[in-house]
């Protein structure tokens, strides 16, 4: 499977009965798959069926879904008011309002939102072959729409690979100048050592612990090397394709947690070490920029 994106919408009409069928979908970013319907209340019966065939076709996103039924006729131009139900609205604001003994206003644009507050004038039995045709709608909304989010995905996935070539070639150049700064690491690490030693009587062991943990807080060598297997990976995972975002969300806070380990080891070394921390803070910044457009991957 394609690297989607999370966003993006689609629409498919479809003449039924005495009127038009129309089902969209809008979907934007969300950790899982969290479907929303807006319908009238005579779609009910078949929102489990349009459930089932989105959790097929889509993995992660908040999906919109809206299905309306225009009915021919001169009587039918559109959604009217469902009387009774707005004046139940109504009574119920009044009747707390009373209990309250306080001024409490109704919201007539939370009413309109109320499932059912607006329905035709007069209730059409709906055909029976309706289940399989929104089935149907919703499957050729959501491959449309799936269509979009690869293409959006490709794009998205060909900027995080030339991002990640950037952190690379960064990671190299750290490398590079890292065996330059050897002797200046070696130089820091005596220096410790002396210092450690000056008036105390150590046992060989404790000493030879003491030095491990003083080399190993000197050297960024681990580091580069755990930076580029992330880097690795990370290719790997976006040639690959598929669903890569929770993947993708680990990767990068290693990225991020083996680069600022570096930046934390590389005071003391003079220009170098500056060198080494202008390039670190370019990885960081890269890693971060890839987060970010990672955020809208499913």
């Amino acid at each position: 499977m394609k690297i989607r994106s999370m966003t993006g919408f689609a629409k498919v009409r479809r003449s039924i009965g005495d009127g038009e069928l129309s089902l969209s979908v809008k979907a934007v970013n969300h950790r899982g798959l969290d479907l929303h319907f807006h319908m009238s209340s005579e779609f009910d019966p078949f929102e489990a069926v349009l459930r089932g065939v989105a959790k097929k076709m889509v993995c992660r996103g908040h999906l919109d879904i809206r299905v309306f039924l225009a009915r021919s006729g001169g009587d039918s131009g559109g959604p009217t008011l469902n009387r009774g139900l707005f004046e139940s609205y109504l009574a119920a604001y009044r009747e707390a309002s009373s209990i309250a003994g306080i001024e409490i206003k109704p919201d007539v644009a939370t009413a309109f939102r109320i499932p059912a507050m607006f329905e035709g004038d007069r209730q059409t039995e709906l055909p029976a072959e309706m289940e399989s045709t929104l089935a149907s709608m919703m499957t050729q909304a959501l491959e449309e729409l799936n269509l979009f989010r690869e293409r959006e995905g490709g794009e998205t996935s060909l900027s995080l690979l030339e991002r990640n070539v950037a952190i690379q070639d960064a990671a190299k150049k750290i490398a590079e100048i890292r065996g330059r700064a050897t002797p200046l690491y070696q130089a820091r690490l005596r220096e410790r050592l002396g210092e450690l030693l000056n008036g105390a009587n150590l046992e060989p062991q404790r000493l030879a612990q003491e030095a491990a943990m003083l080399a190993d807080r000197s050297d960024i060598g681990e580091e580069i090397t755990r930076l580029g297997i992330h880097s690795q990976q990370l290719g790997i995972l976006l040639n690959t394709g598929g669903e890569v975002g929770k993947k993708l969300d680990f990767l990068l806070q290693e990225m991020n947690r083996e680069t600022n380990t570096i930046l934390s080891k590389t005071n003391g070394i003079g220009e170098l070490g500056l060198n080494i921390t202008e390039l670190a803070l370019g990885i960081k910044s890269e890693v971060e920029r890839i987060r970010e457009q990672s955020l809208n991957l499913e």
